[in-house]
């Protein structure tokens, strides 16, 4: 009698170490998942930060072209209430290209010191963004792969613990990134 009672005290306390084992681990990397949003997020607010500051060095070169610098303040508020997966992200993106082109129509723009800088600085927002998503994509697919794993998978949906989602382009920008670019000489 009294070895059954440590076998199966021994079999429960085994089955307890093993849950929060895995539930500890899933929390971590759950954290991992959320620390990617996070890092999406800030390198977004630091592109619309930026675009205040370019839009001024244009408007002091090429303030005639209005339209352009509206659609890109119109874009840049409508992307800030935004998700930043949304169609809206998309937007800017398209308003910014438009707005750094008007370097090639205004020589004296291009030469600018101020509008060469905030154009590194845009390019390298840029750049850490796609560093971002490409590091969230890596976290949601280490927590869900370790989600997915016996016998985590057992027990992560009775402790809360969802399938991420990886970060994908949304529709609106699926027409333009997937087709290959016209290049002419």
């Amino acid at each position: 009698m009294f070895w059954t009672y440590v076998i199966v005290g021994g079999v429960v306390g085994f089955l307890l170490v093993l849950v929060i084992g895995i539930y500890n681990n899933l929390v971590g990397l759950r954290q991992n998942v959320r620390q990617g949003v996070a890092d999406i997020d800030a390198q977004l607010r630091q592109r619309h930060d930026l675009i205040p500051n370019l839009v001024e060095t244009v408007k002091g070169y090429a303030g005639h072209e209005s339209a352009t610098l509206e659609a890109v303040i119109q874009a840049r508020n409508i992307a800030a209430k935004g998700s930043p997966s949304s169609s809206s992200e998309q937007g800017l993106r398209v308003a910014l290209d438009n707005l750094l082109a008007l370097g090639e129509a205004y020589p004296d723009l291009k030469a600018s010191a101020n509008f060469q800088e905030l154009q590194r600085e845009l390019a390298n927002v840029e750049d850490k963004l796609a560093a971002a998503r490409r590091a969230l994509n890596a976290a949601v697919a280490r927590f869900n792969t370790a989600r997915e794993n016996f016998p985590a998978v057992l027990i992560a949906g009775a402790l809360g613990f969802q399938q991420a989602d990886f970060n994908q382009l949304d529709d609106s920008e699926r027409g333009t990134v997937d087709q290959a670019p016209a290049i002419a000489f």
